[in-house]
């Protein structure tokens, strides 16, 4: 893997890859996220962001009929991990992990509030398309 340049922590950056309706891209975001974070000096926040886009990026892939994308942004000391989707419904609302723990499902954004700093999510349309955005904050310090 190439070495990661001298990155300014207080410059602002924003990646967006765009995936198929295929769980196989579920996958490749993982993979290029680690790379992305491991190129800005990141690497101390990767197996954590890992684990929320894999979430994020699934529910996306596997609860729409839809495109999708990863969207990875660092400002100011917080990464954002988000993935956007076409289909405008919010996501469900995460339950409680004790409840959880034993199902088969539903346990992604149980996760991600779990291990997050702070999560959300936004309707978004632009040019007649409508979609969500779902995402999550992890705080460098």
């Amino acid at each position: 893997m190439p070495e990661a340049l001298p990155v300014d922590p207080a410059t602002p950056w924003e990646y967006s890859l765009y995936v198929p309706n295929d769980l196989r891209a579920v996958t490749v975001s993982r993979r290029t996220l680690r790379l992305i974070l491991t190129m800005h000096g990141l690497i101390h926040l990767v197996d954590t962001a890992e684990l929320l886009a894999t979430e994020l990026v699934s529910n996306a892939v596997r609860h729409t009929k839809g495109p999708a994308a990863l969207r990875v942004r660092w400002a100011v000391g917080v990464l954002r991990v988000g993935a956007w989707d076409a289909d405008p419904e919010p996501p469900e609302p995460p339950g409680e992990w004790a409840s959880l723990a034993e199902a088969e499902e539903g346990r992604g954004l149980a996760l991600v509030r779990a291990c997050a700093d702070v999560w959300g999510w936004q309707p978004l349309a632009r040019g007649g398309n409508r979609g969500k955005y779902v995402w999550c904050d992890l705080v460098a310090a």
